[in-house]
């Protein structure tokens, strides 16, 4: 066992009794507490045991063995259940003026920035994350991967996009600034299918996951109804996946709006992220191809809450609304959602109100959880090994005071974290 110190604090939260950065997995624990939720079949189990040996859960139920020498930890008045998963992240930014922020700040400083958020984001009960691009960074996030598994850091089960990939003069393309300036864009060019192709290798080399590709964008809205223009033709999109498809991997996309919201999921993408308008048919066709939706709500909500403007404030709060109104649609047409908050841009470690405002907009606490913990665990490759509390499965557990079930925000105030063994909260 390596250090232990009773208390740090972190992002003004004193958090008592955590282990260090370098803790490794206790030989045999027992936690029990007052509830253990199975987010799959929706029950609760009253009281809840687990049992976990090394990295891995042994067995789950109202009463579990007890090994000799095990640690037997008492939760008291907490419901236990699978970590949390953020299926849409961004280590590599913090709350400012995001252009700038991938101008003034070198590399090294931003990856140390990533480290300290990857932290941020496990203390608050995210045990597996998806990050959705360095914006200019790079393939960066491969060594805070790398350095979260090897256990030099503490952080969530990362999936990495490497550097996004953009069009010239696209979203993410450094818009407002002098051209002359020759200002890096934050996401990495492609403008032909050949460019898709080229660019996805660079980046599966670099050791990235998955590929992010930039789909839509600039968005506007234009007397209450929403627009976006595309990036790649749905020919252009498929040369990209087929080439991801030929590494064992797939495509993600920033995709806002139609027609690029259509073009994507005709492509075959896996997840269509924010998904601010869709049409009938290409609702219809997640639904039937099993592709992701990910609102990302929060992040258009705390844009409206800083906005530098009462006008900018109202452009954000319009936006939010008609997304609203458009996930309504959406749960009604069956496409399947995932979580993911869009958090960097706001502070890490406070990304749970993205479950809390999909409840708002029109899902259940229940179906949000199985949203979250099964189909972020399906979207990330990892469905056979976290998500749930079942035997085999890694020890990724977490304990929040109350019913979630009953009551979502509950997922804003966990008290215990667990990953792979290791408590990092307690």
């Amino acid at each position: 066992m390596k250090t232990l110190f009773t208390a740090i604090v972190f992002s003004g939260l004193t958090v008592s009794a955590a282990y260090a950065q370098l803790a490794e997995p206790k030989q045999v624990v027992v936690l029990h507490a007052a509830r253990l939720l199975d987010v799959a079949a929706g029950t609760m189990t009253t009281p809840g045991e687990i049992l976990v040996r090394g990295d891995r859960i042994v067995e789950v139920g109202t009463k579990v063995a007890r090994p000799d020498g095990a640690e037997v930890i008492d939760l008291g008045d907490k419901t236990l259940m699978p970590g949390l998963i953020d299926a849409h992240v961004h280590l590599f930014l913090h709350p400012g003026d995001e252009d700038l922020q991938t101008v003034e700040e070198s590399v090294p400083k931003r990856t140390l920035i990533a480290a300290s958020a990857a932290k941020a984001d496990l203390m608050a009960g995210f045990t597996a994350e998806r990050d959705m691009g360095t914006e200019g960074a790079g393939s960066a996030d491969s060594a805070v991967r790398h350095a979260i598994n090897s256990g030099m850091i503490p952080g969530p089960r990362m999936r990495v996009s490497g550097n996004a990939i953009d069009i010239t003069g696209g979203h993410e393309d450094a818009i407002g600034f002098n051209p002359e300036q020759k200002v890096m864009s934050n996401a990495t060019y492609a403008d032909s299918a050949d460019d898709l192709v080229r660019v996805v290798r660079e980046e599966l080399k670099g050791g990235a996951d998955f590929i992010k590709i930039y789909e839509t964008g600039k968005d506007s809205e234009v007397d209450g109804k929403f627009h976006t223009p595309y990036q790649y033709t749905t020919a252009q999109l498929e040369a990209a996946i087929t080439e991801t498809a030929r590494q064992g991997t797939h495509v993600a996309v920033h995709a806002t709006g139609e027609p690029g919201t259509g073009y994507a999921v005709a492509a075959g993408v896996v997840s269509v992220d924010h998904a601010y308008q869709l049409s009938d048919a290409t609702m219809a066709a997640m639904k039937a191809k099993g592709i992701y939706a990910v609102p990302t709500f929060t992040i258009t909500e705390y844009f409206a809450d800083h906005a530098s403007t009462p006008e900018g404030a109202a452009r954000e709060r319009k936006l939010q609304a008609i997304h609203a109104e458009e996930f309504k649609k959406q749960l009604a047409a069956g496409v399947p959602m995932a979580v993911g908050s869009d958090v960097g841009p706001f502070p890490h470690g406070t990304q749970a109100r993205e479950l809390e405002l999909m409840v708002q907009y029109g899902m259940a606490p229940l179906a949000v959880l199985q949203a979250d913990v099964l189909n972020g665990a399906k979207l990330l490759g990892w469905d056979a090994e976290i998500g749930q509390l079942k035997a085999g499965y890694f020890a990724d557990i977490i304990a929040v005071p109350g019913d979630p079930v009953k009551d979502i925000a509950v997922t804003k105030s966990v008290k215990f974290v667990m990953k792979g063994g290791v408590i990092y909260l307690r």
